[in-house]
């Protein structure tokens, strides 16, 4: 039987990311994935042929966007998580608690946690928060606020007591620190490691937890056109949340809870020796050998995740230089730099890319030096090594990224929601080194798209929006010669985005025989036309998947029945 299209596509404005044919108005679709546009089309299409055929009615379509960089139990956990987001006062965190503790006490043990997500801060206008307070609202139940950042916690002190951490001059952990006023009692803010004692006690958490966050989580992705995403860190260290994670993962796919394509990083914490025969090199890994890139379309395993510094928020990424409002005052990194190297090299031996966290300059160095080494020592990594994040990066340093074949994942929209204070903490000639974009493309470096979600808003066309402006809530300019257009901001989230995820030529872009991941959009954000203060505000029409939709008009699914619709 003739190869014919399951679903034709046409009278559309297709941005294909194919710089031979960048444009196209029809495509074709078998099998969940791309069978070919416009006139790669005439010898599929008879007038025969039993094609669904659809007019998209003048609606753009992208390849599917994809975030590779976020953190999609933590994000679906937050669905369900007290919300702090829009507290502006500490009152208003207050009241958010109490009201959880009214409406739980009575149908839950009253030594439930109260658990609340979103918290920001630097947005509170009357102050930090206080243990008593916290003390109060909780009832006797213990409280545990996790930061926006991911590197810190408050608690009150039940939750302190339940940890072991001592009421008075507790001890201090190695990369981290238990917050104390002046008389040493600790304040209830648990930085970096010091939270480890306090996640403790909430985890591992169950398949059924992990696998409903993943739902919510997935199901939210592809409302705002996300097709795929890289979970950022699983299954050990203060970012996972169960040693069994990929599992879960596994088991939220065999129960039809993933709407996403989902790759995951694995923590370095995860891996462990490995033996081989005597001539065997020694590794760091998974148990039986299994490394970077097991899987397959839908789930894979990505890099390993390796922490190496903090955050700006918190002053806790590690700089070459003090911090502006703090002098006598750098940073550090989350460990022992000589043991983080070696893990890293033996994950690396062991067939793992490396995906470093590294905000501060200082930590930045280190990622270049140790991702160098790996590669000298083993060769090119199956996937491209990665340096997350970049709050802070020298010319000379994306210089040094591109030197060593790796690639550096910044986050935008930081910039838009909290830049203003990351302004504060750097100073005028730092901020103009921070998040970078267009430099990481001058110096021949992939940029690709991510959000770090929950850290920050991640429907990907605000994210594009901030790749375009870099505006900061207040509307300061924030390093603007690192703009770059909507049309480079796109080729990020899509093109982009498969390079750094090892999925290059086979995603990414509309052309044959690429996966059949579409976003359809009402209007085509690298319209010169379009104001890019309103990219966010691009309605997403509809979400395909493999060629079945999976948010939006239903008509967009590969049927074979002949029919025509409009959109």
């Amino acid at each position: 039987m003739p190869l014919r299209p399951d679903t034709l596509i046409e009278n559309a404005t297709i941005i294909t990311g194919d710089p031979d044919r960048p444009y196209a108005s029809r495509v074709g679709l078998w099998n969940g994935v791309i069978l070919g546009v416009d006139d790669d089309l005439d010898r599929f299409t008879g007038a025969a042929s039993p094609v669904h055929v659809i007019d998209a009615g003048g609606a753009t379509l992208l390849p599917g966007f994809n975030d590779v960089h976020a953190h999609s139990v933590w994000f679906g956990q937050t669905l369900m998580e007290v919300d702090l987001g829009s507290c502006e006062t500490a009152a208003d965190v207050y009241h958010a608690l109490a009201d959880r503790v009214e409406t739980t006490t009575a149908a839950s043990d009253s030594d439930d946690w109260i658990i609340a997500s979103n918290f920001r801060p630097l947005a509170l206008q009357d102050g930090p928060l206080r243990i008593d307070r916290l003390d109060e609202t909780g009832g006797g139940r213990p409280v545990i606020i996790k930061h926006n950042s991911g590197h810190a916690l408050t608690v009150n002190s039940e939750a302190l007591r339940r940890a072991g951490i001592a009421p008075e001059h507790p001890d201090q952990p190695d990369g981290g620190e238990i917050r104390v006023d002046e008389h040493g009692r600790p304040t209830g803010l648990l930085d970096e490691n010091a939270m480890r004692p306090v996640q403790a006690l909430l985890q591992p958490e169950s398949e059924g937890l992990i696998t409903r966050a993943l739902d919510l989580a997935t199901s939210r992705y592809v409302s705002e056109g996300l097709t795929s995403v890289t979970d950022a860190g699983i299954a050990g260290g203060w970012i996972g949340h169960s040693p069994r994670e990929f599992g879960a993962y596994q088991a939220a796919r065999d129960k039809g809870l993933l709407s996403t394509r989902m790759q995951t990083m694995v923590t370095i914490d995860a891996l462990h020796d490995v033996a081989g025969a005597p001539e065997d090199a020694t590794v760091r890994s998974l148990s039986a050998g299994v490394r970077t890139g097991v899987g397959d379309e839908w789930l894979q395993i990505g890099p390993a995740k390796i922490f190496t510094d903090g955050s700006l928020i918190g002053s806790t990424a590690a700089m070459s230089e003090d911090y502006h409002h703090c002098t006598h005052h750098r940073g550090y990194f989350q460990g022992d730099p000589g043991m983080m190297r070696d893990h890293a090299l033996e994950a690396a031996a062991g067939g793992w890319s490396l995906a470093m966290h590294a905000i501060g300059d200082a930590a930045v160095d280190y990622a270049v030096d140790v991702i160098g080494e790996a590669r000298r020592r083993f060769g090119p990594p199956r996937m491209p090594h990665r340096i997350e994040h970049g709050g802070v990066v020298r010319d000379d340093q994306l210089t040094a990224i591109a030197g060593v074949d790796a690639v550096l994942v910044p986050q935008p929209r930081f910039i838009a929601e909290f830049g203003d204070a990351m302004s504060d903490k750097l100073g005028p000639d730092r901020s103009l080194l921070s998040y970078p974009a267009r430099r990481v493309l001058d110096a021949g470096v992939v940029l690709p798209g991510s959000s770090d979600r929950p850290v920050a808003g991640g429907a990907p066309l605000s994210v594009i929006q901030a790749f375009v402006e870099r505006c900061t809530e207040s509307g300061q300019a924030y390093g603007p010669a690192d703009r770059i257009t909507a049309a480079q901001a796109v080729h990020a989230y899509t093109v982009g985005s498969a390079q750094t995820t090892g999925w290059s030529g086979r995603k990414g872009q509309i052309i044959p025989g690429q996966l059949a991941d579409l976003v359809v959009l009402d209007q085509d954000p690298t319209d010169p036309g379009v104001d890019p203060s309103q990219i966010a505000d691009i309605p997403v029409l509809a979400t395909v998947v493999g060629g079945e939709t999976v948010f939006g008009d239903k008509h967009w699914d590969a049927r074979p029945p002949a029919q025509k619709e409009t959109l």
